[in-house]
Parts: structure tokens; C-alpha cells; sequence
């Protein structure tokens, strides 16, 4: 197959998906129509208006949070393909992953000095 085949193919692909989805996007705003209410325009929380403003600032101090579970939920993601790879290759992996656990451990680290662990 040519170069130049293989270009129709993705264009006619590439074609056919934009249809389906223009085709499900028309289906859709024919059977259903949106009316207009007065309740669907309030910012409402489980059902009850919400007292607060819509645009709360929230508090700074949970990044520290998500940034350690981030850090820690690639660790888990990345323990599993190593521990595959760990029997092919050896001390070469242990040593890999020791220094990526050494540079989450030094994460861990700042955190701590940030006072992340404090309970408020």
C-alpha cells in the first residue's frame, strides 16, 4: 500500500468519524428539546440554593495534598511495569528504581518541610 493510500484511508476515516459525530450531535437537538426554566439557571448544592457566592477561592493548603498524591499514585503506577521488568533486567532496575524512589522520597521531604503533614 502506498503512502498516498494510506493518506485517503486516513482522510476518509477521519471523514466518516466527523460525520457520525455531526450526525449523533443533530439526533440529539432533534429529540431533545430544551425548555427554558427559571431553576436551571441557580447554583444549587444537593438540591438546596447554595449560600455561599458561585466563585469561592478555595484554600491554598490542599495542593500540598494533591501534589503528594500525584506523586505518589505514579509511584504505584510505575512499581507494576517495573516489578515485570525487574526479573529480565536485574540490578539495572533495582538501581532505576531506586533513584526514582529516592527523588519521590526527597518530595516527600519537602512536603514534610512544608508542614504539609500538620493536621489544622
Amino acid at each position: 500500500m502506498s503512502g498516498l493510500q494510506q493518506y485517503g484511508i486516513l482522510f476518509g476515516l477521519t471523514l466518516g468519524t466527523l460525520g457520525f459525530v455531526l450526525s449523533l450531535y443533530a439526533l440529539a437537538r432533534a429529540i431533545g428539546r430544551s425548555r427554558a426554566e427559571a431553576g436551571k439557571d441557580v447554583p444549587a448544592t444537593a438540591g438546596q440554593l447554595s449560600r455561599d457566592p458561585v466563585w469561592v477561592r478555595y484554600n491554598a493548603r490542599y495542593t500540598g495534598y494533591a501534589l503528594l498524591f500525584l506523586a505518589f499514585d505514579m509511584e504505584m503506577a510505575f512499581m507494576y511495569p517495573w516489578s515485570v521488568v525487574y526479573r529480565e533486567e536485574g540490578l539495572v532496575a533495582l538501581l532505576d528504581m531506586g533513584v526514582f524512589l529516592a527523588i519521590l522520597f526527597l518530595g516527600l521531604l519537602y512536603g514534610w518541610s512544608q508542614g504539609v503533614f500538620r493536621r489544622q
